[in-house]
């Protein structure tokens, strides 16, 4: 979907996640850009965007987060931005049953270009830091909850993320011991894709 003024939205090669690009207005004065469209996310997801909660991360260089997700349902959409610095932010389908199960995309993110991703629900979510100091702000469907929220490990071989080779990845205590996304998969504590259709058709139906 293109338009020049409202700038691009793509899908990524990983189903129910979008990557849009806004248009930047630069004057003498600085710039000026819309990082989120309610209405033109609604276009290509087919529901509106629930906000329940809105979160501010600063990282250091090669602070790694990630990979992070939720039970569907209700699970967690994310619309995700970097406000400040860099980061590589990473999709990944951790949906079973899924046609590109296990398969992940990454996009760079800076300030520079402001661009929104969003990360539906069911879909694992990491990033890097890639500058000295990185702000990276998103929405999320849904409030926090510790009892469904899961992680699979970032530095899984046989995820291979290709993470930058120049950086020393810093985990965080509970990444860490994440468990490999086949030993998620072993214990049923994945999303299930056709599960996660069904419950994107109900929001679709009902328009939220």
């Amino acid at each position: 979907m293109r338009d020049a003024t409202l700038g691009v939205v793509e899908q990524l090669s990983i189903e129910d996640a979008y990557l849009y690009t806004p248009s930047v207005h630069e004057d003498e004065r600085g710039t000026f850009r819309e990082w989120f469209r309610g209405d033109r996310l609604s276009e290509v997801i087919g529901h509106r965007l629930n906000l329940a909660q809105a979160n501010c991360s600063v990282s250091r260089r090669g602070v790694l987060r990630g990979v992070h997700f939720a039970d569907v349902p209700p699970g967690q959409a994310k619309y995700v931005t970097c406000v400040s610095g860099a980061v590589l932010d990473v999709v990944v389908d951790i949906r079973v049953g899924s046609p590109t199960f296990g398969q992940w995309q990454a996009v760079e993110m800076d300030d520079r270009l402001g661009q929104g991703l969003y990360v539906g629900e069911g879909l694992g979510h990491a990033f890097m830091a890639l500058s000295d100091r990185a702000t990276v702000v998103y929405m999320c469907s849904e409030s926090y909850a510790p009892g469904r929220e899961h992680g699979v490990h970032p530095l899984d071989p046989d995820l291979a993320i290709a993470w930058p080779a120049d950086l020393e990845p810093r985990l965080s205590r509970k990444d860490a011991a994440a468990p490999t996304l086949a030993e998620a998969r072993e214990k049923g504590m994945l999303p299930v894709y056709d599960e996660c259709v069904a419950f994107y058709a109900k929001m679709r139906g009902t328009g939220l």
